[in-house]
C-alpha cells in the first residue's frame, strides 16, 4: 500500500485496515478506522451546523465505510479523502432526508473542504482540483455582471469597495450581485453533487 494512507509512517495504514474490513470482515480493523475517523466526522458535522445530527452522520458514514470498504482504491485517493467524500455525500443526503432548507444545505464555497484530517495537503490538493474545475464552469454560467463581480472579489482578491469603485456601481448593488451569484452557484454545485 502507498504511504499516503499512513500518518507520516507512524500511524496505521488505513488502506490495509480497509482491505481487512472488506476481505475478512475484520471488526478490530474497523474499530481502529472508526476510532480515528468518527471524532473527525463529528467535528466536521458540528462545524457544518449539524449539531443535532452529528452522531447520526457519523453512524451513516461509518456504516457506509463498513459496507463499501472493498470499493476503496489506494491508487485513486487516500483513505481520508475517500471517507470524507462519503461524509460530504452522506451529509447532503441526510439534510435532504430531514427536509432541511436550502440555506442549511448551502455549499459554502470558501469552507467547502475544511475537513479535519491527518493529511490536509493531500486532501486539499485532490479535492481542490475537482472543486476548482466545477466552480469555474459554474461561474461561466452566471450572468455577466455577476460573473465579473465574483471573479474580481474571489479570484483577484479585491475588496467589495474596490470592485464597486472599479465597476462604477454602488456598494449595495455589488453586494446584491454577489449574493445572487452565490445562491445560483449553490444551486448549480448541488445539482452536480459537489
Amino acid at each position: 500500500m502507498r504511504g499516503n494512507n499512513t500518518n507520516n509512517g507512524s500511524g496505521p495504514n488505513w488502506g490495509e485496515l480497509l482491505a481487512k474490513v472488506a476481505n475478512d470482515g475484520d471488526t478490530a480493523a474497523f474499530r481502529k478506522v472508526y476510532d480515528h475517523f468518527a471524532p473527525r466526522i463529528k467535528a466536521y458535522a458540528i462545524n457544518q451546523g449539524m449539531h443535532q445530527h452529528a452522531e447520526e452522520l457519523v453512524q451513516e458514514v461509518m456504516t457506509s465505510v463498513w459496507r463499501n470498504a472493498g470499493k476503496y482504491q489506494d491508487a485513486l485517493a487516500s483513505a481520508s479523502t475517500w471517507i470524507f467524500t462519503i461524509t460530504r455525500n452522506q451529509r447532503i443526503d441526510l439534510l435532504r432526508k430531514k427536509g432541511r432548507t436550502q440555506a442549511e444545505m448551502a455549499v459554502d464555497t470558501e469552507e467547502l473542504w475544511q475537513i479535519p484530517t491527518e493529511n490536509d495537503t493531500t486532501v486539499h490538493s485532490i479535492q481542490a482540483i475537482s472543486t476548482e474545475k466545477r466552480m469555474r464552469e459554474s461561474i461561466l454560467e452566471l450572468p455577466e455582471e455577476q460573473m465579473i463581480a465574483v471573479r474580481k472579489v474571489y479570484y483577484e482578491g479585491k475588496t467589495h469597495q474596490e470592485v464597486a469603485e472599479e465597476l462604477n456601481v454602488p456598494l449595495g448593488t455589488l453586494k446584491g450581485r454577489l449574493r445572487l451569484s452565490m445562491k445560483k452557484l449553490r444551486v448549480m454545485l448541488e445539482a452536480t453533487d459537489l
